[in-house]
């Protein structure tokens, strides 16, 4: 047998003969080699790739880890502001609106459903975890927009608030911090001149004529007049449903139409109209009622000092008007 010869032995002929390859036989074993070599590669393939990944499949998970991570910290984030805003919710709720008399903002309203039920299906078939988060970032947006709009109002009321506890007669018309000016309180008390009980619509304070008055509210003077029975007065209306009245003054520094600041002096004392003594007669009108005038004196006076101001005016029987 020669290199790259094969013979062999014709027992017809007993001799060797040379071996001879047809064409097709030398194509055939090819393949079948080439064939033998694929099938050993896929499998070896087969099974690297069953323990071990490819460069992509590597850099595709690495990717995939990487978005898992920043999903959780973005569900971690959307849930801490979730409390926050929830915090806020239940503080303008049960906190700022109930300091302010407002009603609550129903729980319908707060959810703020997100309308259009197409608005992510672009993405639903490409990533529902997109979709979901983007879903739940779109609700938080539209709850703090709902939340924003109430703090809004909120400052609208705060302002309204303001406005009103300047309005609202709050202090003694005089300086009367020692409680020295006191006359006849409101209520049935016998009039000084016809000696018959009658009903007395505001209170007196005794004190020397010259002494300043003062506007116990933010108001707009509604009259500067004289009449027989209160002399000169002064009445200032201070909206939300109040009105107060001086009277029996000696001089008025306010013109109709002028508007006045609480602790602002609008007159002076004085002995005016049916009066026994210098004295101003002070009334407070609310809706269009007589009402107590000591109740609102509570810019001016503590527990004490309100107690000590009901008990001498009690003890004045008699009206000084």
């Amino acid at each position: 047998m020669g290199r790259n010869k094969y013979y062999y032995y014709d027992i017809k002929t007993c001799s060797y003969e040379q071996v001879r390859r047809s064409v097709w036989r030398t194509v055939g074993t090819c393949i079948g080699y080439l064939t033998l070599s694929l099938v050993l590669g896929v499998a070896i393939t087969h099974l690297y790739y069953s323990y071990f990944d490819s460069p992509k499949e590597y850099a595709l998970k690495q990717e995939n880890e990487t978005l898992r991570v920043h999903y959780e910290i973005i569900q971690k984030e959307l849930e801490k502001s979730r409390k926050v805003l929830t915090l806020l919710q239940d503080r303008d709720d049960h906190i700022y609106r109930t300091i302010f008399e407002a009603e609550p903002i129903p729980t319908t309203v707060r959810q703020a459903g997100v309308g259009g039920i197409d608005r992510y299906r672009a993405l639903a078939y490409k990533d529902p975890i997109i979709t979901h988060t983007l879903e739940q970032v779109d609700q938080l947006k539209r709850q703090i927009y709902i939340q924003a709009k109430s703090y809004d109002e909120l400052t609208k009321l705060a302002m309204h608030q303001e406005r009103r506890l300047a309005a609202i007669p709050a202090i003694q018309p005089i300086s009367n911090k020692e409680l020295k000016y006191i006359g006849s309180g409101f209520g049935m008390r016998r009039h000084p001149i016809h000696k018959i009980y009658k009903m007395h619509t505001g209170m007196d304070f005794p004190a020397p004529r010259g002494t300043p008055i003062y506007a116990t509210g933010n108001g707009i003077v509604k009259a500067v007049k004289r009449s027989a029975t209160y002399g000169n007065y002064i009445d200032i209306h201070h909206g939300y449903g109040f009105m107060t009245r001086y009277a029996h003054l000696d001089a008025s520094h306010v013109r109709p139409g002028q508007a006045v600041k609480r602790g602002e002096c609008i007159g002076r004392v004085g002995n005016t109209g049916v009066s026994t003594a210098p004295h101003l007669h002070y009334e407070v009108i609310k809706h269009g009622k007589h009402v107590d005038p000591a109740h609102y004196f509570f810019n001016d006076l503590n527990a004490s000092e309100y107690e000590t101001l009901i008990r001498l005016a009690a003890m004045k029987n008699q009206s000084m008007d």
